[in-house]
């Protein structure tokens, strides 16, 4: 058995690092424990995949694996390239699916996909290019070269491309889903979205000084609303949910989010609250452009009846709107190759 096969002898009985879709927290812990890693970036799609353009997966030199680039299909295959990759240092344009000539790993889905596997010499200036984007809630933009695997961070998505064949692959923040309220709609909300990765953000005017217990808060402010609402962090990758039934208070909260840049605003209630809500916010001078980011009556209609249900047709509402990755793939001039042996 040689060092790739003995590496991937205890692959994962359940694919569980397909569970991981945000690397960031990942690649800094591995770079605490010394790792040296390789990222697989799917940079082509010709038909069907199961994922989109831009996803990862990370692996290490001592076989952990994070995040997923197919179905499930070709992750150990790709697995064990990104060790060679390790060992040898060069990188590897994979071919898979339909068409290919890698004819013992095909796609269920039918298509074809191309991923680059590459080495991350300097994994330390990487993650600090990505962790500091995040901080400022800005996207990152960086084109990669496909014969050498070098990364350049670019000014914009615009901007001319940086080798004559690459990827330019791009990190968005998280989105976030700022809540106000305090019933168990709310808990729920605050309980389930960061599964579904969302940062999550709690105004609760008057509410308890600790925040719900077991929740991942990144924000939580308990003082009245109209003082907490200036200080409210929104920004083209958050949606605000008013969940307070207080039709005051939910048009307070409203025509805050929609004076945003958030991607999404919304409100709990009937039917005829919501053709009062829009009367209101026509009143106040929001033009139909605007009003076309309101979610209300909130969330999909999936038949909820608990406060789990309703918060899952929240979340899921909001994931529908949120943003997408501005991604580009430039592949001139790049040969896709079989995985060398």
């Amino acid at each position: 058995m040689n060092d790739i096969d003995a590496h991937l002898h205890d692959w994962p009985a359940w694919p569980v690092y397909g569970l991981i879709d945000d690397l960031l927290p990942v690649l800094e812990r591995w770079h605490q424990d010394d790792e040296t890693v390789a990222i697989a970036t799917l940079v082509d799609i010709v038909g069907s995949s199961p994922r989109p353009l831009g996803s990862e997966m990370a692996v290490t030199a001592s076989g952990r694996v994070a995040g997923y680039v197919s179905g499930g299909c070709v992750e150990g295959a790709v697995a064990a390239q990104a060790l060679a990759v390790l060992a040898s240092g060069r990188p590897r344009l994979l071919d898979y699916g339909a068409g290919s000539p890698v004819l013992d790993v095909q796609l269920t889905c039918g298509g074809r996909i191309g991923i680059l596997v590459r080495a991350i010499p300097d994994l330390a200036v990487h993650l600090q290019r990505r962790r500091a984007a995040r901080n400022n809630r800005q996207a990152l933009l960086l084109d990669i070269d496909m014969a050498s695997g070098a990364e350049q961070p670019v000014p914009d998505r615009n901007a001319p491309a940086s080798f004559a064949a690459g990827f330019r692959q791009s990190y968005l923040p998280p989105a976030r889903l700022m809540a106000i309220g305090g019933d168990p709609v709310t808990l729920a909300v605050c309980e389930l979205a960061p599964l579904f990765g969302f940062e999550v953000g709690l105004i609760r005017p008057y509410g308890p000084s600790a925040a719900p217990p077991g929740s991942q808060l990144a924000y939580y402010d308990t003082r009245p609303l109209l003082r907490a609402l200036p200080d409210l962090p929104l920004d083209a990758w958050s949606a605000l949910y008013t969940l307070t039934h207080d039709i005051d208070d939910d048009h307070a909260a409203l025509a805050h989010g929609l004076s945003s840049p958030a991607f999404r605003v919304g409100a709990l209630g009937s039917q005829s609250k919501t053709t009062q809500r829009l009367a209101y916010l026509r009143a106040a001078g929001f033009d139909e452009q605007a009003l076309a980011r309101l979610d209300t009556p909130a969330g999909l209609d999936i038949g909820a009846r608990n406060p789990r249900e309703i918060a899952l047709s929240v979340i899921a509402g909001a994931t529908a709107a949120r943003p997408a990755s501005p991604r580009a793939c430039q592949l001139a001039g790049a040969q896709i190759l079989p995985p060398a042996d």
